[in-house]
């Protein structure tokens, strides 16, 4: 899962190199914390947070498979 998320989150940056995934597991539930350049932070929120929406929606249909809860975060 967490390979998904790197692989959209760096389609969307123009510095991939300076992605950071910080996956931290539970049981039931996983939280990604996604840091990425400063320039960068509002390509991958989007107007009105469309785009940050979207990739989470994307990632809960991918948990729901694994019967997990999945919580993708956004950090300065």
């Amino acid at each position: 899962m967490k390979d998904s998320l790197e692989a959209i989150i760096k389609g969307l940056v123009n510095n991939p190199s300076e992605v950071s995934i910080n996956e931290i597991s539970g049981e039931k539930q996983i939280v990604f914390e996604v840091k990425v350049a400063n320039n960068d932070m509002g390509k991958v929120i989007g107007r009105e947070g469309r785009i940050a929406k979207a990739i989470r929606t994307i990632m809960k249909a991918l948990a729901a498979k694994e019967g997990k809860k999945v919580t993708v975060e956004f950090i300065d």
